[in-house]
């Protein structure tokens, strides 16, 4: 208020200033005119003007200096006040957050509980309608008790024959006895109510109990420890049969491009003797390179294909795919390969095991013979037995007369049903049905208990490195 009124005299100073220089400026030029006053007078009537203004002038920067400084301290203030606020506004922000977090859990918490209710109130409803019966048929039962007793009553009066009498006690031992059986079906719906109440709490620390069930079931299923893969690889030569890789054209698999200089893992195109050119995954570790025909490692992919689909391949090479048995066979028809698998645990254990293996053609249904000769687990694939592939829409044959497709889903070499099936359904540890998990991507060795897969990777490479020297 103070600095207003302040810059209400500065004005009206300002607008009275120039009205008295106006004047001493007339009454000078008067003096002159008349000649009645010296010329030294007229000089110091204008430097009291001159020093009359400046006073004016000295004032009015003081006045503007402190409405300067008070107009400062106000906006500091403001900007306090401002600081306060956006400190208040993003507490209460985080506040909001911590809040709409507590109420999903509680909408979950509360859903789960309102099935539960739900459950309860139709058993509750269901008893209730049983007792209103049992209640209409007592009374029922009483009224015609009341009516025998009327009739007991005259009976008695008018000396009843012996006939009547036996009648008479015959229908109240029935009475009697109906109604301690009504007794007892009132009795038993009492425990039911009571068993339902010892069935919900049951419920709720079922609930507490399966996630400590579940983790007890993913350590069981697991390989017991971490065992480091090898760091290299030395393959026997087998035969002279490996394929001869000319530089200048696409590499027959993905070891030969390993030793024409490529040594990164990705999408590369190669074509086998007497081939198209298609793309394969090549994974190059262990001083080579690995082709690789199947690799799982999410359950994004669904395995259950038709035969068609796990003949000519389907997938994504970058991420869940299936090479294909006829590109397979390409590959392998060259000369003498070998299979590796690995496997992973849902606790991130790896184990591998390789094999010397032959496949044939279409003609045999992609017929697999196998023999173990390394690896860091207890072989699961039957050795030294021709196995057909087969899916649902394409039975290949197995010892047993099921479909093991059909049941266990996803294609395979199968010879029993209860083997090891890497193509089989994706399911996770936390899966509800045992049925379910039994059916899912496991190892299972001839003896031994079966381990629950999180990921699996078969590759193949060549025994017979000549001619990439």
């Amino acid at each position: 208020v103070s600095g207003a009124e302040n810059m209400k005299i500065i004005l009206v100073f300002l607008f009275m200033a120039p009205l008295v220089l106006s004047a001493g400026a007339e009454k000078s030029h008067s003096s002159l005119d008349s000649a009645a006053s010296p010329e030294t007078k007229s000089r110091f009537a204008m430097l009291d003007d001159v020093r009359i203004l400046a006073n004016g002038l000295l004032q009015l920067g003081h006045g503007l200096k402190d409405f300067v400084h008070k107009t400062k301290g106000q906006m500091n203030d403001i900007f306090e006040k401002l600081y306060v606020f956006d400190q208040s506004f993003y507490e209460l922000s985080v506040q909001t957050s911590e809040i709409k977090e507590e109420e999903e859990q509680l909408r979950q918490t509360t859903a789960r509980l309102e099935i539960n209710n739900e459950e309860i109130k139709n058993l509750s409803q269901e008893m209730n309608l049983k007792i209103e019966d049992l209640i209409q048929n007592k009374i029922q039962l009483q009224e015609q008790v009341w009516g025998l007793e009327d009739k007991v009553t005259k009976l008695a009066i008018i000396q009843p024959s012996m006939q009547e009498t036996e009648e008479i006690s015959s229908l109240k031992a029935f009475v009697e006895q109906q109604d301690n059986h009504i007794k007892q079906l009132l009795k038993t719906v009492e425990d039911q109510h009571v068993q339902l109440d010892r069935q919900h709490n049951q419920i709720m620390e079922l609930e507490d109990k399966l996630n400590h069930i579940e983790l007890q079931e993913l350590a069981e299923n697991s390989f017991p420890g971490e065992q480091a893969e090898p760091e290299a690889i030395y393959f026997p030569v087998r035969n002279t049969t490996a394929v001869t890789y000319r530089s200048d054209g696409p590499a027959p698999d993905c070891t030969a491009l390993y030793h024409s200089g490529t040594r990164s893992s990705g999408v590369y195109t190669i074509k086998p003797n007497g081939s198209e050119a298609f793309d394969v995954y090549c994974e190059m570790k262990f001083g080579s390179g690995w082709t690789v025909i199947q690799n799982r490692v999410d359950g994004s992919l669904d395995f259950n294909q038709t035969w068609d689909a796990y003949e000519n391949g389907f997938g994504d090479l970058n991420e869940e795919f299936w090479l294909g048995l006829n590109k397979t066979y390409s590959i392998t028809k060259q000369g003498d390969y070998i299979l590796r698998i690995e496997l992973q645990d849902w606790k991130d254990n790896k184990r591998y095991i390789e094999y010397a293996f032959s496949l044939g053609g279409l003609e045999t249904d992609y017929t697999l013979q196998l023999s173990r000769f390394s690896g860091s687990i207890p072989n699961a694939l039957p050795e030294q037995t021709e196995l057909r592939f087969s899916t649902a829409d394409h039975d290949g044959g197995t010892t047993n007369d099921s479909n093991c497709p059909e049941n266990y889903l996803g294609g395979w070499w199968h010879s029993e049903c209860e083997e090891t099936n890497l193509n089989g359904k994706y399911v996770a540890p936390r899966s509800k049905g045992r049925l379910d998990r039994r059916k899912g991507l496991y190892w299972k060795p001839k003896k031994g208990r079966y381990y629950l897969l999180k990921s699996t990777k078969i590759m193949i490479h060549p025994t017979d490195l000549k001619s990439f020297d």
